[in-house]
């Protein structure tokens, strides 16, 4: 991928045609991969960086491949994977007949007489000497 400011060599192309290099690869990350072309779940740099060198014909670094990301407004957040076996229906079946869970409610106020510790406060009284 011809970048302004990169090397050109053999293989690599002019910078118009690194605009649509990189619009292909965006295109790429956009759809996610395939598991049986790609045979992966979910896109890493070293995988980009391998595709990108079977399609172009240009070998970068994974650093490289992260910095053309976040160049294409990508960040690196990704998506639980999902197992390619994994049965849909079956699960969101299961979330309808489970019982539902309930997160513990907050504490309400404290009872009187006790402070944030759990411990029992002295009365205001019982500090002063007289």
């Amino acid at each position: 991928m011809a970048w302004p400011g990169w090397r050109t060599g053999p293989g690599l192309a002019s910078a118009s045609s690194g605009r649509s290099q990189r619009s292909e690869v965006a295109k790429w990350v956009e759809d996610g991969p395939d598991l049986k072309t790609d045979g992966v779940v979910r896109w890493r740099c070293a995988d980009l960086r391998d595709r990108i060198a079977a399609k172009f014909n240009v070998h970068l670094h994974e650093r490289s491949v992260g910095k053309l990301l976040k160049k294409l407004n990508f960040s690196s957040m990704s998506v639980r994977p999902v197992h390619p076996q994994s049965d849909l229906e079956a699960q969101e079946a299961f979330k309808k007949t489970s019982l539902s869970w309930r997160a513990p409610q907050s504490r309400r106020s404290l009872p009187a007489g006790r402070s944030k510790s759990g411990f029992r406060m002295k009365p205001a009284l019982a500090s002063k000497a007289r």
